[in-house]
């Protein structure tokens, strides 16, 4: 019977599942065939960690692998409800308290640890506040993002005619605030949720995006669906994100890469200049701090670097197993 040992962490409530133990080892030389390994042959591990009985429908998971990017630290492939997403901020920054604390990081430096990630999406710079004693806040530098269209006009049942921009920030996010549905800013609201599903359902139909730089269908998909309170530009206001995102996860945190999203939204539409900050919050409470700190190009679109700021904690760790002949502890989801 294997043994699968984990540790758990929370960014802003978001939990996060570190997988230790238990996984076979992950063949490919690169991150994509690797991914592409663990989908045809060892999916059934990320159900059986993701799922009920051990996780739940909002779970996400991290597995570690060998990079295969020169100047990466560590790979990691991140999983959740769905199958496997192109990036998770949430996760990156409990993921450098992780990856300093258990030494996985070379040669750590005081104030400040940087560590480098190869994820799907590409190279993330993770830097960790480290006294040499404990480690704290963190903050990463997105992949370029960028606003990829604007004022996209969809048509959803019941809701009617809704207009959504599209963006770009580690995945393909469509950003709306919440009066287009005529609901108010509430982030509890079932009502929001079934709306930000149909949205996103509709848009995966209908609406295709091609990444400039990597057309991977890993990439080039509408990963989710950030409503907002419609307070954009750049002001010291705090703003909310509702995020959905892969099958209909409802996130808790402000959403890291959707925070890179936004930012970019606000930028290509000249609401944000350069090192202008502004503090996304989510139904937690929990708060990010997102400020597009370089301008860079990807493709023909004008992109920026954003660097996301956040806290993520230790929750505990986890040993699960799985019982011969225990058929339902091999996976099941209940939204």
């Amino acid at each position: 019977m294997t043994t699968f040992v984990t540790t758990e962490m929370h960014t802003c409530g978001q939990p996060i599942r570190i997988i230790e133990k238990g996984f076979p080892k992950i063949l490919g030389d690169t991150l994509r065939k690797k991914m592409d390994y663990l989908i045809q042959e060892h999916d059934h591990l990320r159900k059986l960690l993701m799922w009920e009985p051990r996780g739940h429908f909002d779970l996400i998971g991290v597995l570690l692998v060998p990079p295969d990017h020169p100047e990466a630290d560590i790979g990691a492939i991140f999983m959740h409800n769905e199958g496997y997403g192109p990036m998770c901020g949430d996760a990156t920054m409990s993921l450098g308290r992780y990856l300093v604390d258990k030494g996985i990081v070379r040669n750590p430096t005081i104030p400040q640890t940087v560590v480098k990630i190869q994820c799907p999406c590409g190279l993330v710079e993770i830097r960790v506040q480290n006294d040499g004693k404990k480690t704290g806040a963190v903050s990463f530098l997105s992949v370029p993002s960028f606003l990829y269209e604007k004022d996209v006009s969809v048509n959803v049942s019941e809701f009617g005619q809704i207009v959504v921009d599209i963006a770009y920030g580690g995945g393909f996010y469509a950003i709306v605030p919440s009066s287009q549905f005529n609901l108010e800013n509430d982030c509890s609201s079932a009502k929001m949720k079934e709306a930000s599903g149909k949205l996103l359902g509709e848009l995966r139909t209908h609406y295709k995006v091609i990444h400039p730089e990597n057309s991977d269908a890993n990439i080039s998909y509408i990963y989710g669906i950030i409503v907002t309170d419609g307070k954009d530009g750049h002001n010291e206001e705090v703003t909310t994100n509702f995020t959905l995102y892969a099958d209909n996860a409802v996130g808790r945190a402000p959403c890291g890469s959707g925070s890179s999203a936004r930012i970019a939204q606000q930028y290509g539409r000249g609401l944000i200049k350069l090192d202008q900050t502004r503090v996304f919050e989510s139904r937690t409470g929990g708060k990010y701090r997102a400020t597009p700190v370089k301008a860079v190009s990807c493709g023909d679109f004008n992109a920026v670097v954003v660097e996301v700021s956040g806290n993520g904690h230790y929750i505990g760790t986890s040993s699960f197993s799985l019982e011969e002949g225990d058929k339902i502890g091999k996976g099941f989801l209940m939204s």
